[in-house]
C-alpha cells in the first residue's frame, strides 16, 4: 500500500510540472507558491478539525523542525523549481530536479545511517546512469539558469526530507503537510515582500486557472499527504529512489499537453530511470517503528555498519 501511494505520488508530481507552467504564464514564482502552499495550509487546517486530526504536536520542538523542513523541502524546492519552468522545460526541469532521489538516498546513508542493501545500491547507480544520458547533452552549451534551479531545487527537497526524516515528528502525516505547507508559504509571502514584484504578471486564462487549481488542490495538498505519509513510513532511500518515475511522468505530460518532443537520449534516460525507480520500489520495506527505534539516540552525521 505505501509503494502504491508512492506510485501515485509520482504520478501526481509529474503532471504538476505541467499544470505549474500554465499558472507560471500568469503568476511570479513567489506569488505562485504564495498562493498554492497558502491556500494548501488553510484547507488542511480546515479539514483537520473535521477529520479529528490532531494539529497539536507531541513536543514545542517539533514546530521548529517542521518550520526548517517546509523551509528546504517545500519553500525552496517549490520557489527553484518554478524559476527553473520559466528558463527551460518542463521535462527537462524535472529530470534535473529528480537528481533530488540520489541526494536523498546518499545524505539517508551518512545523516541516518539507513544502510542501502545490493537492490537499492543497484538502483543509485542506474539512476545515476540514467541521470547523466539526460543530464549531458543539456550540459554541454553550458550551465543555464534553468538547469542551477532544478539542481538547486534538488537539493533543497532532499535536505528538507532528510531532516524531516531525522526529526522524527511522531504526528498524523495531514498535521505535518498542514505545518510545513504553512512554513512555505510564511517563506513565500516574506520574499514576495521583499522582492516587490506583483503576485501576478498577467490576467490568468482558463488554462493558467487550472494550473493553479492543480497544483494547489493535487499537486500540493493531495500529493504532499501522501509524500509524508509515504516518507514516515518507508526508509527515506526508498522513498526518494522511488520519486525517479516523476521525470518520466513529467516528460510524458510534456508531450501531451506542451508539444514538448524526446530525444534519443531522454528516451534512453527513461529507460534507465525507470529501472531504478522499479528497484528502489521493490525492495523490502523496513516498519516504521524499526526505523525511529534505530535512529532513537542517534546524532545527526552518525551512521550504522
Amino acid at each position: 500500500m505505501n509503494r502504491a501511494a508512492l506510485l501515485l505520488v509520482t504520478v501526481i508530481w509529474g503532471v504538476n510540472f505541467v499544470s505549474a507552467r500554465f499558472a507560471l504564464d500568469a503568476m511570479s514564482p513567489w506569488g505562485f507558491r504564495a498562493v498554492s502552499f497558502g491556500a494548501g495550509a488553510a484547507i488542511l487546517f480546515a479539514l483537520a478539525p473535521i477529520l479529528r486530526v490532531r494539529l497539536r504536536l507531541p513536543r514545542r520542538i517539533d514546530l521548529l523542525h517542521l518550520a526548517v523542513a517546509g523551509t528546504f523541502g517545500i519553500a525552496g524546492f517549490g520557489v527553484l523549481s518554478a524559476v527553473s519552468l520559466l528558463n527551460t522545460t518542463a521535462g527537462r526541469t524535472s529530470i534535473v530536479v529528480y537528481t533530488m532521489p540520489i541526494w536523498v538516498a546518499l545524505l539517508g546513508r551518512v545523516w541516518l545511517g539507513e544502510r542501502l542493501g545490493p537492490r537499492r545500491v543497484v538502483s543509485v547507480w542506474v539512476g545515476i546512469a540514467g541521470l547523466a544520458v539526460l543530464l549531458v547533452p543539456l550540459l554541454r552549451g553550458g550551465p543555464s539558469l534553468g538547469e542551477l534551479a532544478a539542481l538547486g531545487a534538488a537539493l533543497s527537497w532532499a535536505l528538507g526530507t532528510v531532516y524531516l526524516k531525522w526529526a522524527a515528528v511522531d504526528a498524523a502525516p495531514l498535521a505535518i503537510t498542514a505545518w510545513q505547507l504553512g512554513a512555505g508559504a510564511v517563506v513565500s509571502l516574506v520574499a514576495l515582500a521583499l522582492d516587490g514584484g506583483p503576485v501576478f504578471r498577467a490576467a490568468p486564462d482558463a488554462a493558467a486557472w487550472a494550473g493553479i487549481v492543480y497544483s494547489t488542490l493535487i499537486g500540493t495538498v493531495f500529493a504532499y499527504v501522501l509524500w509524508f505519509q509515504v516518507v514516515q513510513r518507508l526508509p527515506a532511500s526508498v522513498a526518494g529512489l522511488g520519486t525517479l518515475l516523476v521525470p518520466v511522468f513529467g516528460m510524458a505530460a510534456g508531450m501531451l499537453l506542451l508539444g514538448e518532443h524526446p530525444t534519443a537520449a531522454d528516451i534512453a534516460g527513461f529507460a534507465l530511470i525507470f529501472i531504478a525507480g522499479l528497484l528502489a520500489l521493490g525492495g523490502p520495506a523496513v516498519p516504521a517503528s524499526r526505523v525511529r527505534a534505530g535512529r532513537a539516540g542517534r546524532a545527526p552525521g552518525s551512521a550504522s555498519n
